[in-house]
């Protein structure tokens, strides 16, 4: 029988490189890639003439029109009009206190098109957030996921109330975070943009990791009673054994579904479904892997010692 109690420590140590390798991108990054929906400032998105226009050129105009520092990038999207060509776009990005005005926008758009490097007819796509709205929605969309993680204790709590409750929330919870670190560190390492996105993905990884969670705790309670003269390790190892076959087919069929809209959106160079897509991949994984690895094995050392303590004073 496989002893995954036994090897807990490796499973802990290699979550623990994971987050450290998110730290140390954080710090060579200087901190998370936020959007402008979560810091301010303006997005501009232009149809150009052809994908073979000098950033450069374009960067140095942009920057002596405006006098404001700017993040430029190419994109190349689907053509609807046409399966065989793509569109090619310039994201000009101008963060946090420096959001443009109508009449600079207007401006550098005009600009473009008189040195025949933007379409005439070009289409535009315009984001303009100011700093104080950023800032707002970013903290109310942080306080939506410490409030969903704050009911998910108090039902993880009064439900499993036999393997105290308490502290099975709270290894739960461990678990969350653990899978909300694994995601940061996807954002940073690959320098995704964080914005209501993000929020999106860590609140559906919450449910799906604390579902795996609740039913391996589930068997751990009807095995408690089943297995009345197991040691504690022995009970929680038998019954992550007995849930592993269902948390795999749930992942694997999942998996399918969320790779493959990953798959359809870099093929066609949809950048919002990419941005949801991949740290999913990574989060479903990382909830499946937590609930297994961390939260039980996690209670079951907190059960242990509790255990131990009681045996003690008495």
């Amino acid at each position: 029988m496989m002893d995954i109690i036994g090897k807990r420590k490796y499973f802990f140590m290699f979550s623990l490189v994971l987050i450290l390798i998110g730290g140390l991108f954080f710090l060579i990054n200087g901190g998370f890639n936020w959007d402008i929906q979560f810091e301010g400032g303006t997005i501009i998105k232009i149809e150009m003439n052809n994908n073979d226009y000098d950033q450069g050129k374009v960067e140095k105009l942009l920057e002596e029109l405006l006098n404001k520092d700017l993040t430029l990038q190419k994109e190349e999207t689907f053509n609807p009009e046409d399966n065989e060509s793509t569109i090619a776009l310039l994201s000009i990005k101008v963060a946090k206190d420096n959001t443009l005005t109508s009449e600079e926008i207007n401006s550098a758009i005009d600009e473009l098109i008189a040195d025949g490097l933007a379409k005439i007819d070009a289409e535009v796509v315009l984001q303009s957030v100011e700093p104080s709205i950023g800032i707002e929605m970013r903290n109310k969309s942080l306080s939506a996921a410490a409030l969903a993680i704050i009911l998910i204790v108090f039902y993880v709590w009064i439900r499993f109330r036999v393997m105290s409750g308490l502290a099975a929330a709270l290894c739960g919870i461990t678990a969350l975070l653990h899978d909300a670190f694994i995601m940061l560190a996807v954002y940073t390492v690959f320098n995704i943009p964080v914005n209501e996105v993000f929020i999106a993905a860590i609140l559906t990884i919450i449910g799906y990791s604390m579902n795996d969670t609740i039913v391996i705790y589930d068997r751990v309670r009807e095995n408690t009673a089943i297995m009345q003269k197991s040691d504690i390790e022995t009970l929680v190892n038998t019954s992550i054994l007995q849930s592993l076959p269902r948390t795999i087919n749930t992942l694997i069929s999942t998996l399918l579904t969320v790779v493959t809209l990953y798959i359809f959106a870099v093929i066609y160079n949809v950048g919002s479904i990419k941005e949801f897509a991949l740290p999913l991949i990574i989060g479903l994984a990382s909830g499946s892997y937590s609930s297994i690895f961390i939260a039980t094995p996690l209670w079951m050392m907190w059960k242990k010692r509790a255990h131990l303590k009681k045996k003690l004073t008495a």
